[in-house]
């Protein structure tokens, strides 16, 4: 066994996420960023039975800052001995779950909260002022001067690839949205909750081809949280513990021109390495949440965390495939499809699996879940990260 597997294997559910919270998710006139996260994390600390002053490590990240994590720092009034403000797009907060556990494991620090928030929706500087201040600060050497419609271009781009390969349809992208509008019926903080088809999908404006505006992620407002501690400590606190049995992050390009094969993301990567550090495979896990910015993105991940076949996603999610009473629960809480989605997505689905575990989930809950899994990605299908959850018994 390598040293750096038997490092993984100590990791395995040696911290547990004990605290979870949203807060203005869709719309929250009059918030700024900060205050988004500073609800959300209160509300987490809060969740756990802990105090700001108990919290020694934060992660955090923002679209719109380069040094975010400073001023979090100083919002929230804290004196942290372990800090990550590493910036990878909306898989961040999946991704800051490994390196978190180290610093845990480590002394270095005994309670770390992760944190985002975005006024995207509602702020003057929104959606719009983020997209351009990208192009300037994250340029795209080969893509950039030629001004592509980002990220959506980059999205239909993949899809498109998809159908020419594998004769995927429309049609099967239009499930995955039906799917998570399905599922926001049933979840009551989810921001758009009427009735959606597949015609409807497929009858909406035409965004970039093969994508509608149906096909595409909400552009809300929305902060969220967690808390992650010692698995020794997490029995002492009010929460069902949550604990991580396996994590993995993999970046294989920035711009999707760079992409060797524009099917295949780094998921493929994330994924092996999450499930190898889990000691589980993906017939093991009893709900999934994927960054479903696009609905391609479902079946990109679908594939590559090995769900179902490469090529075969389509059919997957056919039929109710991936909604309730499907064969898989996927995206429970609506995605960012349906639920929210304040410009970056991952700390989201993490929340929900973690819902889930908890049996938080009301009329959305999955009987007798106690594996989830949460996957992330970030800039256009750039970075990927993958986390695994389980319960206790799952240990």
């Amino acid at each position: 066994m390598s040293a750096v597997t038997s490092d993984l294997k100590t990791l395995r559910g040696s911290a547990a996420i004990v605290g979870a919270a949203t807060f203005g998710c869709g719309e929250a006139p009059g918030y700024t960023d900060m205050e988004l996260l500073a609800a959300s994390a209160r509300a987490a600390v809060a969740d756990a039975g802990l105090r700001m002053s108990d919290i020694d490590g934060l992660c955090t990240a923002s679209a719109s800052a380069t040094m975010w994590s400073m001023p979090v720092v100083e919002y929230l009034g804290l004196r942290p001995s372990y800090i990550d403000g590493t910036m990878i797009g909306g898989s961040s907060f999946i991704a800051h779950l490994l390196p978190s556990m180290r610093a845990l494991q480590s002394g270095q620090c005994n309670a770390v909260l992760v944190c985002y928030g975005s006024a995207q929706r509602t702020a003057a500087f929104g959606r719009k002022e983020v997209v351009a201040s990208r192009r300037f600060l994250d340029p795209q050497p080969y893509e950039t001067p030629y001004q592509p419609m980002m990220p959506l271009s980059a999205y239909a781009l993949a899809a498109a690839r998809h159908m020419h390969q594998y004769g995927t349809t429309r049609r099967q992208l239009a499930e995955v949205a039906v799917a998570a509008r399905a599922w926001a019926q049933r979840n009551p903080e989810a921001f758009m909750r009427g009735p959606l088809s597949i015609d409807d999908v497929l009858g909406a404006r035409m965004v970039s081809d093969p994508l509608t505006v149906r096909d595409s992620c909400l552009v809300t407002d929305g902060g969220g949280a967690y808390v992650l501690v010692r698995a020794e400590r997490a029995a002492d606190l009010p929460r069902t513990p949550v604990y991580v049995l396996g994590n993995g992050t993999a970046v294989w390009n920035r711009q999707i021109s760079s992409m060797q094969d524009l099917t295949v993301t780094a998921a493929r990567d994330s994924g092996r390495a999450a499930f190898a550090m889990a000691g589980l495979k993906p017939a093991d896990i009893d709900v999934v949440q994927l960054y479903d910015a696009f609905t391609i993105n479902v079946l990109l991940f679908l594939e590559d965390l090995g769900f179902c076949a490469k090529g075969e996603a389509g059919a997957f999610v056919e039929n109710g495939g991936i909604g309730p009473g499907g064969r898989l629960p996927v995206n429970t809480n609506g995605g960012g499809l349906s639920c929210v989605h304040p410009g970056m997505y991952g700390i989201f689905a993490l929340i929900e699996a973690v819902r889930q575990l908890r049996g938080e989930g009301g009329d959305r809950q999955v009987a007798g879940a106690t594996t989830a899994l949460a996957h992330g990605n970030g800039g256009t299908l750039s970075s990927q990260s993958t986390a695994v959850l389980g319960l206790r018994e799952t240990l």
